[in-house]
């Protein structure tokens, strides 16, 4: 089966400071993610993520079939980096990294997924309709942060 990748980059004019802890906060996704998803978080959350923060969420990715997805914080190294990983979901396997990056002017952020499709040959049939997918959630989540984050400062 194919490990796939999704690689997304973005600036943010705020500080890194700010960049974390908007992302750190594990209640922002609900945000950032479109609505047609569905999203929502199933279990309580701190304000501030942190290695081995477990959170349950429900999506409806298609067809308005409801799925739980459980993640875990895998790595976190504040203000630069988390990674979010996949213990239970749509997905066979997914690892996601959240990176942060000040740059003048601003923050780089860089989001990189690693995800592999359930089912086998059906879900490498598949493949294209979750790729297409995926970029539009990144796409509306780019859109978002935007819009959130335009008039800063």
């Amino acid at each position: 089966m194919t490990l796939h990748r999704l690689e997304r980059t973005q600036f943010l004019p705020i500080p890194l400071a700010e960049a974390w802890d908007f992302f750190s906060d594990p209640r922002n996704l609900c945000l950032i993610t479109p609505p047609d998803l569905g999203f929502a978080i199933t279990s309580p959350v701190p304000e501030r993520t942190h290695p081995g923060l477990v959170v349950t969420y429900t999506v409806t990715p298609f067809l308005g079939l409801a799925v739980r997805w459980v993640t875990e914080i895998t790595h976190c190294a504040e203000p630069n980096l988390f990674v979010d990983e996949q213990r239970f979901g749509p997905y066979r396997f997914w690892h996601h990294q959240h990176h942060f990056k000040e740059v003048e002017g601003g923050v780089e952020m860089r989001d990189i997924v690693h995800y592999r499709l359930p089912f086998g040959p059906l879900g490498g049939m598949a493949a294209s309709f979750v790729a297409t997918r995926l970029q539009r959630i990144f796409d509306f989540r780019r859109d978002a942060l935007a819009g959130r984050f335009s008039g800063w400062g």
